[in-house]
């Protein structure tokens, strides 16, 4: 059944205040219970509205007959030696969602899905296995900040610092919802907007919404090869926003000022890591003062690709610092609790057959 509540994790701070507040006024009640209802949301461990101690019972009853305030219930939680962890959320129609929280020295990271699922149908990439359900919404993305942050403190963790739209889905496909959660997590729950990248594998229109935000998000590309021809073998994208077109976007939100771009480049064995390319790479980089992920291929069942040897990674990498490009090699996370997006849920779906590739390389269903 549907519910046709106002989800409270869907408002910013602006919103909700006039939404509780017209809410609130025709209750007669004071003003001030919206700033009590913001803490809440925003800030206190409140998992319901029954649970904000401070409002009156009559209160919370009739907040929670117009206003929901909704987290995923936890699914399984996936620990790894090297202190990531994943978490497989189960959202109120069933569907699952993954996040994880990467820990370092000095930050907890925090990635975070946008969509059940990723209709992009990347070669390389593991989410595609369980195909496409449907796109989140703006609740449903901020609900998993929400619901890391109070598992994070209760197990002893520090603070979430960053956070990456990293996980399931392609972001910039789900537009509306993904613009409003920024907003909601840097003005509600006060991470800084250089604290939050949003990845994409190219959606032009999407790049050029993000350029026209007055914030200082960071952006993240999956390039994964830096010429057209190849980058169709591996993102389809490619034949609808086309590298050319890509890097035109991409100037654009490096002109609106204060907002790196990072290329992210999976290295795959005798796929792209020739060292030429890398090349390619660096003047497409220096163009747009990006920086370069270099992340070693995670291995998946139904393709026989391997990563690249670490002689052939620093070889490429070389390439890239002698012209003068920032790079660095992303240290593998999680492989023992299958961390990589898509394989979680994947497997609690039950999924005992693979996906088909085609010749193409396209996956489609058995």
């Amino acid at each position: 059944m549907r519910d046709n509540r106002t989800d409270l994790l869907s408002l910013s701070p602006v919103a909700l205040q006039t939404v509780v507040g017209d809410f609130l006024r025709e209750r007669k009640e004071p003003a001030y219970r919206a700033d009590q209802l913001a803490k809440w949301v925003y800030g206190g461990g409140a998992r319901t509205i029954a649970q904000m101690t401070d409002l009156p019972r009559g209160l919370q009853e009739a907040l929670a007959e117009n206003f929901s305030l909704t987290e995923p219930e936890v699914e399984r939680v996936s620990r790894s030696e090297d202190g990531t962890t994943k978490h497989l959320w189960r959202l109120g129609d069933g569907e699952l969602v993954e996040s994880v929280l990467i820990p370092t020295s000095d930050r907890l990271t925090l990635c975070i899905s946008s969509q059940a699922g990723c209709a992009m149908g990347c070669t390389f990439c593991a989410t595609g296995w369980s195909g496409f359900a449907r796109q989140l919404s703006v609740g449903e993305i901020v609900a998993q900040y929400r619901a890391s942050r109070r598992w994070a403190s209760a197990e002893g963790h520090r603070a979430i610092s960053n956070i990456v739209y990293m996980g399931m889905g392609e972001p910039l496909s789900n537009r509306e919802a993904v613009m409003a959660s920024l907003t909601i997590l840097n003005q509600g729950f006060g991470v800084g907007a250089r604290r939050i990248t949003v990845s994409t594998v190219g959606v032009v229109p999407g790049i050029l919404k993000l350029a026209q935000r007055p914030e200082q998000f960071r952006l993240a590309v999956s390039l994964h090869a830096p010429n057209s021809e190849l980058r169709q073998t591996l993102v389809p994208l490619e034949k609808r926003h086309p590298l050319p077109e890509l890097i035109e976007a991409l100037r654009a939100f490096d002109a609106s000022g204060g907002k790196r771009i990072t290329f992210e480049y999976t290295m795959i064995r005798e796929v792209n890591d020739d060292p030429a390319l890398a090349a390619e790479l660096a003047a497409l980089a220096a163009g747009l003062q990006a920086f370069v992920n270099l992340i070693p291929f995670n291995p998946i069942p139904y393709r026989d690709w391997q990563s690249s040897t670490p002689q052939r990674i620093r070889a490429f990498q070389r390439v890239l610092q002698d012209r003068g490009i920032g790079v660095a090699v992303r240290e593998p996370r999680g492989q023992d609790i299958e961390a990589a997006c898509g394989q979680l849920r994947a497997r609690a779906m039950g999924e005992n057959a693979l996906p088909v590739v085609d010749g193409d390389g396209r996956m489609r269903s058995a």
